[in-house]
């Protein structure tokens, strides 16, 4: 082996460093990459060496960066970037040295294998990690020194870093652009005086003279502007991948380096201005590119905005500003009329309108009292607010609708990852169509064979077949943001439009989950208000809508021990040495027949207490369904309410078909029923025993009014609560499924059609420049009318 085992770099004269690892002694260059290079093969990792596509950088973290690493597990730090449930943290991380798909493979294997772990997921494309693990087994330092060990480095990934890196961005294409803007101008204007049929008795002295300024004009062009192609083209050469921008860089090297060569030795044509103008017109449609994505994307990069840097804490029977980012839960706010809320909490003084539109989409202000949850960056519209804070600024609505959008833009559905392959199978594909066209006019017309391959090789490059699909799934799932249904996995957009049924839960999702008391039945010596009191201890600490009609009846002096949910049945527990049990009747009163939605409460002397509730419909509920049947999609109610209210519901709205008093495992088996027929099936519901049938649908949707274990479990949530927004999703779907046609019909068929003009030399190379420019704008265009559904 000529080179390091670890990283491939060349082996430094004199070399000492080796390891005998599987049997065989391994070269280093230092003793990082044989440290890295041991823990793999003792963790039994060393298949990542079989199968690796490419080397990964020098190795080597200095004890110095570990030590500084331990900062990172201080909680005033973590509070910027950790998300912390129980003693679950969940973190995203910026990965530096990935190469390929192996590197990803070997991190997910390392951390893995470190107790405490509980997920780790590397993402290539992005080069970024998301890790979760038990605080209590291990710590955040411990884990970023794993990264290290074995060669990455890793490192929190902060979205502010994320917004400044896009400005330098933006700021770094603009210099580029403008240089070869500006630079394009001159080559044009002295490369005008070069055209023969205008100017057919310029002095030879003259001609070469233009040559020599055109060519020097072109240097900055080529040296800067075009500097992002050759390194993209270079880093997919180093990787053994084909990307868009190597017919692009060759096609303007080969260009350049042939006019230079016609410049000194006096011979042939020079195309300056068209190597300068492609230079230019690529930086102007990557820029738009860029703009498009970034313009798809602030619908959730701009709601961190909207939170307020600063906030009115109470101390003391005082106030004091304070910095949003340190409240804490249990803190009191004053907010004022016109003020933005700074953090999610529940309002103890004062009654107002809240402007949600920020979240949910719904500009119409919404009614907030007393006892009601606000939420950081929404608007207070007509009356001063004291507010409880319920939850760090990191935990906060906001911050999990940014968290699970960047997650739903790394994921790729199908199509998008069809995409992918296709453009590589197609580049490859266009340097063998370039090859034989050059062969072949090297026969018929040599003089003309490499203008003839460089018309090819610029025409036909794949810039608009790259950008026909992420193009459009970035516009409309931010279209989706923007309208109130949050995307958390990518292949909802596939799987909306082939929906044939919708299945819904009934309480909390047809209904209002707005559930209240209406009349109480004590068929035993069991007096009223003790009957609500115990009912509201067992249902103490739950988020199911039925609990919180039992909310104010709660009696503090009332303690409930061994308390266990029984899933799709109701709870029981331990209440001063006896056990109650508070459910539905098909497990408290079997064979009763309730035409109301009636929970009971027993003990081990039976039955003591019948709660009949009240829980309206939606207004939207039954426009919902009745479109729901004009598009031809069937309807289901899936429900675990064994009572006559599900008849009442299902009859009011016209649903196709009822399944009630069903577990979730009888949910589940429903889907799978369905799924066994053929059927693609969208699941809606919004408590902890939809949960399962949420994450087995095809694809599922959560209220935002659901339980935590519901909104996890699902791949959309309905930010605003709104059944029509499932409607407008599955349009949006369709659009986009649409528009991704278009663009792949239009990629394809430009490339079709020019390909054979340019073989046979019917399209020069700057009109090929042209047409392949205007061919990328049209895609990206196209994929923006989205915005506007």
């Amino acid at each position: 082996m000529s080179g390091c085992f670890h990283c491939g770099e060349p082996l430094p004269a004199g070399n000492g460093f080796t390891a005998t690892l599987e049997g065989e002694s391994r070269p280093f260059c230092c003793p990082g990459c044989q440290a890295v290079a041991e823990t793999i093969i003792d963790c039994g990792l060393g298949s990542y060496y079989q199968h690796r596509t490419s080397t990964p950088p020098k190795a080597g973290a200095v004890p110095e960066e570990l030590r500084r690493l331990q900062h990172y597990d201080l909680d005033d730090i973590q509070q910027d970037f950790v998300l912390e449930r129980d003693h679950l943290r969940e973190v995203q991380l910026s990965i530096g040295g990935l190469s390929c798909a192996a590197c990803a493979w070997l991190i997910e294997r390392h951390l893995s294998q470190i107790p405490g772990v509980t997920l780790i997921q590397v993402n290539t494309t992005t080069e970024r990690a998301r890790l979760c693990w038990d605080e209590r087994q291990t710590r955040l330092s411990t884990l970023l020194a794993a990264f290290a060990h074995i060669g990455y480095q890793a490192r929190p990934f902060l979205p502010h870093q994320q917004e400044l890196d896009y400005n330098r961005e933006v700021k770094s294409y603009l210099l580029r652009l403008g240089v070869a803007g500006i630079a394009s101008m001159q080559v044009m204007m002295v490369g005008f005086a070069l055209y023969e049929d205008l100017f057919p008795d310029i002095d030879p002295g003259l001609v070469q003279l233009f040559r020599w300024v055109s060519l020097w004009l072109s240097v900055p062009v080529m040296a800067y502007s075009a500097l992002p192609f050759y390194r993209n083209a270079w880093r997919g050469l180093r990787n053994r991948a084909l990307n868009m921008d190597l017919p692009v860089s060759l096609a303007m090297l080969f260009a350049f380096v042939a006019s230079v060569y016609a410049t000194v030795t006096a011979t042939g044509e020079v195309y300056y201005e068209c190597v300068s103008m492609f230079a230019f017109l690529l930086l102007t449609g990557r820029f738009l590119e860029m703009r498009a994505k970034r313009r798809a994307s602030e619908t959730t990069a701009n709601l961190t905005h909207h939170i307020p840097m600063l906030a009115r804490l109470e101390t003391g029977g005082d106030e004091q500003e304070v910095a949003a980012k340190t409240l804490m839960p249990g803190q009191i706010v004053r907010v004022s009329p016109g003020a933005v809320i700074p953090a999610d909490g529940d309002i103890i003084e004062g009654s107002t309108s809240v402007d949600e539109s920020m979240l949910t989409g719904e500009h119409l202000p919404v009614s907030r009292r007393p006892g009601e949850p606000v939420f950081a960056g929404t608007t207070n519209v007509e009356s001063p607010l004291r507010i409880c804070v319920s939850r760090r600024l990191a935990d906060a609505r906001v911050s999990e609708i940014l968290r699970a959008q960047d997650d739903a833009l790394q994921d790729k559905p199908k199509v998008a990852v069809l995409a992918d392959q296709l453009s590589r199978y197609f580049v490859a594909a266009l340097l063998l169509a370039t090859l034989a066209t050059w062969l072949v006019w090297l026969q018929l017309d040599a003089d003309r064979a490499f203008w003839i391959m460089l018309s090819v090789l610029v025409a036909t490059c794949p810039c608009a077949l790259s950008l026909a699909t992420p193009t459009a799934l970035t516009v409309a799932t931010s279209r989706l943001t923007r309208g109130g249904v949050l995307v958390r996995r990518a292949h909802v957009l596939d799987t909306l439009p082939k929906a044939t049924r919708m299945v819904f839960d009934k309480t909390g999702t047809l209904t209002r989950g707005k559930v209240a008391l209406a009349k109480v039945s004590l068929p035993g010596a069991l007096a009223e208000q003790r009957a609500l009191a115990l009912a509201a201890a067992l249902e103490s600490g739950s988020e199911h809508p039925i609990a919180h009609a039992f909310l104010p009846y709660a009696d503090a002096a009332i303690r409930v021990g061994q308390r266990q949910n029984h899933i799709g049945r109701g709870v029981s527990g331990q209440i001063e040495g006896q056990t109650w049990c508070l459910g539905s009747g098909a497990w408290l009163n079997p064979g009763a027949e309730d035409r109301d939605l009636c929970v009971y409460l027993a003990n081990e002397q039976g039955l003591q207490a019948r709660f009949t509730l009240n829980d309206p419909l939606r207004d939207e509920a039954a426009e919902l369904i009745r479109q729901c049947h004009a598009q031809g999609l069937k309807t289901t109610i899936l429900t675990g309410d064994g009572s006559g209210q599900a008849e009442y519901v299902a009859g009011a709205l016209g649903v196709s078909e009822l399944r009630k008093n069903a577990t979730p495992d009888d949910k589940l088996a429903y889907l799978r029923e369905c799924a066994g027929r053929g059927e693609v099936c969208l699941m809606v519901g919004d408590g902890i025993n939809d949960a399962p049938v949420l994450a087995g649908a095809h694809a599922s949707f959560a209220m935002a009014g659901g339980t935590d274990i519901a909104k996890n479990s699902a791949d959309a949530i309905l930010l605003g609560d709104d059944l029509r927004r499932l409607l407008l999703a599955r349009r949006l779907a369709a659009a986009a499924r649409r528009v991704i046609k278009q663009n792949f019909s239009w990629a394809l068929g430009y490339n079709l059609i020019v390909l054979p003009l340019a073989a046979t030399g019917h399209v020069s190379p700057w009109f090929a420049m042209l047409g392949m420019s205007a061919s990328s704008l049209i895609v990206i265009s196209n994929s923006l009318r989205l915005s506007r559904i």
